[in-house]
This record gives C-alpha cells, sequence and structure tokens, in this order.
C-alpha cells in the first residue's frame, strides 16, 4: 500500500468515526492535512484542511462530503447503518495498529452498536465473554485473540463502501 492509499484509507477511517461521534471534527482536519502532506489534492481537501481546530466543530459537518467525493471517498450519513459498520472497521483498524486493547476495542463496539449492529455481534458477545470470564474456563488471551480475529476480519473489507454519498442532515 502507498503512503497516498493509506492516506485515503485514514481520511475515510476518520470520516466514518467522526460522523458517527467516535472522534472531535479537529481530529478530521488533522487527517485532511495528512491527506495532503501525502500527494491527495483536491480543491475540498484543501479548504478542509485549512480549517482551525476552532473552526472545525463549525465548518467539517459542510466541507467533509464534498472533499470526500471529490477524493472518490465516501461519506456516511449520521446513524446510518453503513456508517456503523464503516465506523466499526475503521476501529477495528485502530486497534490493530495499537490504538485499543483488544479489551477497550469490544467494549466500545459493545458500547456503542449493543447487540443491534449484524457486523459486530460477535464482539459484543465477546465484551460480555470478558465480564464472565471468573466463571469459566477461558482466559483473557484466549477472548484478546478472538477480538483480534475479528478485528483483523472487519479491518480486511473494504474501505469504501458501495452506497453512494449523501449530503448531512
Amino acid at each position: 500500500m502507498t503512503w497516498t492509499e493509506a492516506a485515503a484509507i485514514a481520511l475515510q477511517d476518520h470520516a466514518a468515526l467522526w460522523s458517527m461521534g467516535e472522534i472531535r471534527a479537529s481530529e478530521v482536519v488533522d487527517a485532511a492535512c495528512d491527506a495532503l502532506v501525502a500527494g491527495l489534492d483536491t480543491p475540498g481537501l484543501r479548504i478542509l484542511a485549512a480549517c482551525t481546530r476552532a473552526e472545525a466543530d463549525y465548518d467539517v459537518h459542510d466541507l467533509l462530503p464534498a472533499a470526500l467525493n471529490e477524493l472518490g471517498l465516501t461519506f456516511y450519513p449520521v446513524a446510518s447503518e453503513a456508517g456503523q459498520e464503516a465506523a466499526a472497521r475503521a476501529l477495528a483498524r485502530h486497534m490493530l495498529a495499537g490504538g485499543l486493547t483488544p479489551r477497550e476495542f469490544a467494549f466500545r463496539i459493545h458500547q456503542r452498536y449493543g447487540h443491534e449492529l449484524p457486523l459486530t455481534e460477535q464482539l459484543a458477545e465477546l465484551d460480555d465473554e470478558y465480564d464472565v470470564l471468573e466463571y469459566g474456563d477461558r482466559t483473557v488471551d484466549q477472548v484478546d485473540a478472538e477480538v483480534t480475529a475479528e478485528a483483523r476480519r472487519l479491518a480486511a473489507h473494504p474501505t469504501v463502501a458501495s452506497e453512494p454519498t449523501d449530503t448531512p442532515s
């Protein structure tokens, strides 16, 4: 994977995470700056990357869909199932990169989506497993290994969805 491809994936992940309320708008702006440095360049991306931290909370909502569209990336409407799945995949990549422990990852997925999102049902069940380890014959390492396998499964999925880009509501 090239640096430019990695920057595009990171921007897509940040957009999905922001759309689902997982990260702050300023982190999307940081990802836009990284994308510019990596060689991605469109007018909308430049405008997005130029936002200050103070402006980000107000302007990312309007600027992000156009910037992603120019790059051929997808903006997931707030609270959409596709957006939830994209955010779960982004969190999986974050965990695999060392940003979260398996337990933290399973907890965040369970806390955010419960047992309602079919894509992450196994992770919600594994989070429940952590809570009952003292009563069974499984170890933390065994559950961690299953969570990591699930994260790999999620992360291996394509990062750009087939559904059309939509504007925020």
